[in-house]
Order: C-alpha cells, then sequence, then structure tokens
C-alpha cells in the first residue's frame, strides 16, 4: 500500500481508537452529577466505572484471537456498532441498573477497538515503517486522554446539553468510523478451514481475569484488603485462570496461544507493559484530583494542566516513531524511554502543594516523553517478532497486560492515596488544635470551597504528599520495565507486512479477495 492509501485506511481507525479512549475517559468529571440525577448510590458511582473497565479488559484478548481466523474489518465494525449501541442505551438510561449493563456494552466494544486497531496496523503496514504511523496513534491517544475528561466537565456545565451528551457525543465518530472502514480499508479475507472458537477458554479467562479485577476495584473501598471477600475473589479468580490454562494448553485454537509465551520478545514486552500500565496509569490518574484538591483549580483548568505531559507523549512517540521507520534500530527507543519514565516519575514524586506549575509541567512533560518512546514500541517489538498468523492474540495479550496493569496500579495506589490523605489529615488537624472529626477521618473528597482557611491549607498539605507518595512507588515500577527492556534482543525490522507474509506462511488456509 502507498502512504496515501495507508493514511486513509488509518482514518477510520483513528477516529475508532478516539472513541474507545474518550468512552472511558468522558465521564470522569460528569459522574457526580450523572449519580445525583439518577439518584443511585456511591457503590453505583463505582460499578459505572468499573463495568466498562472491566469489559473492555477482559474481552481484549478474545477480540484478538478472533481477528486471527476471521475477517479483521467486519470485527472492527462489529466493535463500533456494540460501541454505538451502549453509548445510546447509556444517554437514554432512566435508571443506574440499565447505565450499568450499557457501560458494559460500551467496554465490549471498546475492547474489540483497542485489540483490532493495532492489529490492523500491523497487518497492512510492514515492521519497518509501522513506526510513524504508531506515532500518529499516539497522538490520538494523547489527545482522547486530555480532551476526555475537559469535554466531559463541559458538557456537564452547559444547561442545555446536560450529561447525556457524554455518550451521546461518541456515536458521531463511531458511526464515521464504520464509514470510513468500509470506504477505505481493504484487507485479502483470510479463511481458515477449521476455524473453531475456543468457547470454553474463552468464558474461563474472561471469569478469571473479572474476579480479580473486581478484588481489586473494590478492595481498600467495599471491603478490607484482608477480608473473607478478598479470599473468596482471589482463590476464584486463581482457580478459574489455572482452569483456562489447562483448557488453553489442549484445545487446537486456544484464545491465547501460550506457545507464544515461549518467544522472548513477547514475554519480556508482556511484562514491561504491565509494569508500564501500573507506572503510568497508576500514578497519572490522580493527577486531577492533586490539580483540583492541592492547588484550587476548577474541573476544566485541571483539565488543561495536563498538557504537558500529553504534549510530550505526542512529540516523542511521533519523532522517535519516525526515526525507527528511517534507519530500522528500535531498541535505544525502548531503553531511552524507559529511563526518562523512571525519571519523569521520580521528579514528580517531589511535589508537593507549593510547587509552581512551571516545574510541575517540566516533571509531566519528562514523563511524557518517556511513555511516549516506550508504550507503542514494545507493541511493534512484539509484532515484528511473531509469526503472522498469531499477530492478533501477541498484540491483544500486550493491550490486555497494559490494562490489567493500569487498573491494578489505580485501585492499590487509590487505597494508599485515601490511607495516606486520611493520616496526614489527622496529623495536620491534631497540630493545629482542631478536632480531626471535622473532616480528618472522612473518606470522600472535600468540597475546598466550603472548607474554612485553616482546614483547606491542611487538606491541600494532605493530597499533594499523597500524591508525591504515589509517585514514588510508581517508581520501582517503571525501574523494573526499564530492566525488563534491557534484556529484549533486538532484532532486524521485517519489511513485509502482516498480510504479505500470512500468504507466505499459508499453507492450509485460503486467501479470498476483499
Amino acid at each position: 500500500m502507498t502512504n496515501r492509501q495507508i493514511l486513509q485506511a488509518m482514518s477510520g481507525l483513528m477516529a475508532g481508537m478516539f472513541v474507545a479512549i474518550l468512552a472511558g475517559t468522558v465521564v470522569a468529571n460528569a459522574l457526580p452529577t450523572i449519580i445525583a440525577d439518577l439518584g443511585a448510590s456511591q457503590s453505583s458511582y463505582t460499578w459505572v466505572v468499573t463495568a466498562e473497565l472491566l469489559a473492555m479488559t477482559a474481552t481484549v484478548p478474545l477480540w484478538g484471537k478472533l481477528s486471527d481466523l476471521f475477517d479483521k474489518k467486519l470485527l472492527l465494525q462489529l466493535s463500533l456498532g456494540m460501541f454505538v449501541v451502549g453509548s445510546l442505551l447509556a444517554g437514554f438510561s432512566h435508571g443506574v441498573d440499565l447505565l450499568i449493563f450499557s457501560r458494559v456494552v460500551q467496554g465490549i466494544g471498546a475492547g474489540g477497538l483497542t485489540a483490532l486497531a493495532q492489529v490492523v496496523m500491523a497487518a497492512i503496514i510492514p515492521p519497518r515503517r509501522l513506526g510513524k504511523y504508531a506515532g500518529i496513534f499516539g497522538a490520538v491517544f494523547a489527545i482522547g486522554t486530555v480532551a476526555g475528561p475537559l469535554v466531559g466537565g463541559l458538557l456537564v456545565d452547559t444547561s442545555w446539553l446536560g450529561w447525556r451528551w457524554c455518550f451521546f457525543i461518541g456515536v458521531p465518530f463511531a458511526l464515521l468510523a464504520i464509514a470510513l472502514l468500509q470506504r477505505t480499508l481493504r484487507l485479502p479475507l483470510v479463511v481458515r478451514r477449521e476455524a473453531k472458537i475456543d468457547f470454553l477458554g474463552a468464558f474461563l479467562i474472561v471469569a478469571g481475569v473479572c474476579a480479580l479485577l473486581i478484588w481489586v476495584t473494590l478492595a481498600g473501598n467495599e471491603f478490607d484488603w484482608v477480608s473473607w471477600q478478598t479470599a473468596a475473589l482471589t482463590g476464584a479468580g486463581v482457580l478459574l485462570l489455572a482452569a483456562a490454562v489447562f483448557v488453553e494448553a489442549r484445545t487446537a485454537e486456544p484464545v491465547i496461544p501460550l506457545g507464544i509465551f515461549r518467544n522472548r520478545t513477547v514475554t519480556l514486552t508482556t511484562v514491561a507493559s504491565l509494569l508500564v500500565g501500573v507506572a503510568m496509569f497508576g500514578g497519572t490518574v490522580f493527577l486531577s484530583q492533586y490539580f483540583q484538591v492541592s492547588l484550587g483549580k476548577s474541573p476544566t483548568v485541571a483539565g488543561l494542566m495536563s498538557l504537558p505531559m500529553i504534549l510530550g507523549l505526542l512529540v516523542s512517540s511521533t519523532v522517535a516513531g519516525q526515526i525507527i521507520s528511517k534507519t530500522g534500530v528500535w531498541k535505544r527507543y525502548l531503553v531511552a524511554g524507559a529511563v526518562i519514565m523512571t525519571v519523569g516519575l521520580g521528579l514528580l514524586a517531589t511535589i508537593d502543594a507549593d510547587t509552581s506549575f512551571t516545574l510541575l509541567s517540566a516533571y509531566m512533560a519528562v514523563l511524557g516523553v518517556g511513555v511516549g518512546m516506550l508504550m507503542q514500541n514494545l507493541v511493534l517489538a512484539a509484532q515484528n517478532d511473531v509469526p503472522a498468523s498469531e499477530l492478533g492474540a501477541a498484540t491483544s495479550v500486550l493491550s490486555f497486560f497494559r490494562s490489567m496493569g493500569g487498573t491494578i496500579g489505580t485501585s492499590v495506589l487509590g487505597a494508599i492515596l485515601a490511607n495516606r490523605v486520611a493520616s496526614e489529615m489527622t496529623k495536620g488537624l491534631d497540630a493545629a488544635g482542631i478536632p480531626s472529626g471535622d473532616g480528618g477521618g472522612e473518606s470522600s473528597v472535600p468540597d475546598m470551597s466550603t472548607l474554612p482557611e485553616p482546614v483547606r491549607q491542611i487538606v491541600e498539605h494532605a493530597y499533594g504528599v499523597a500524591t508525591a507518595d504515589l509517585f514514588l512507588i510508581a517508581t520501582p515500577c517503571a525501574l523494573l520495565a526499564l530492566i525488563t527492556v534491557v534484556f529484549i534482543k533486538e532484532k532486524p525490522l521485517k519489511t513485509t507486512s502482516g498480510m504479505e507474509r500470512l500468504a507466505e506462511e499459508a499453507g492450509d488456509k485460503t486467501v479470498v479477495g476483499s
């Protein structure tokens, strides 16, 4: 394919990816209003967020495996169609039960978009040329991440729109993506004579993953980390996943071919992706709260304050991708990205309520540069080193473990944040001679505008110290990611696309025109 044809095909992929990212971020600032309007409880608040994340993370491997068996273009359009249905159901919801169900449907669709967009890219673009296009996807990821909370806040604050448009706004993008894919994406259809879906393995994987994700999401909030609920959920999750490994090792068409983990590159990039998810998502997800509580910024301004990190990610992913495509050398950028990400997290571990925005911007930019060089190129390294018939499985495994790492990091670090804030506020209130019942023991985020000046300063300090601690804890995870990346063996980037390699590998497959 020519560069023009690739860019045309990618237009639909980029629109689809933007939709998937927007679905997870647009409700961030709108949820308090949504829950209040529907008259729902705090536990419902948690499940509106968790439902989409659970469905997306758990179904990524399934979509990846399906892409190795069936028409990738049709699967992409199907996942977009599910997203549209879920979005419309969410927008028209008049009860929290329907809203949570619709978020599950949205999550399944978003899981397909997350996995399939990168699989299709690898199918139509040779690894040697993939770097510069991966940079464009990094830009879409950055824009969707920063724009989501900002757009959500603006929609809620606009009286003639309201929170329902947080869900409706993704529908035009999804429909546009379906149309663009139909018009521009041309893939030869590879049909396997004995394409079978491992339904038992799929069920065991989804059930096991959901049990563990529900545990890490709710532990520390709905129940204690050490409790019977923890024992039940972790025990069930481990048993189900052990059964999944048993089934996957014996089936002809496993959802996750265990053989791909014999590939050193796939194993190391998977571990690195998990650690990047913990370090990046687990640390940065609480920055918006730090901006609003410690620095006293509005939700809209808090969204804009993330721009230095996003711009760093955008520039580094684009530039590194262009250089990799030009030179064919890629490992040095993985190592440099891991080093810079570790340094960025270490710098952010020094912040407090008095840190200037200039210094904070520089620290966030350093973190963004590191993540931009590392995250997408881990996928490139894995895709370059697996047979074309396993591109979908390998790509989805990396996406799955990155999402899993983000979920684990967010939950664990969130619990640490809550405990650290409570202890710092109690300490500060006691030192000031103020009864801690005036706010020190509350687990919810306080309304800063209603607090008297002495208490407000104590709260600002507590959130500043606690947020810095999160980055301090995330830094060793980034360091472990660096050590993992160092052991990845650099191999020359292939100059043939996934479809061309699949045609070469085809022995028991029939290639049919698109």
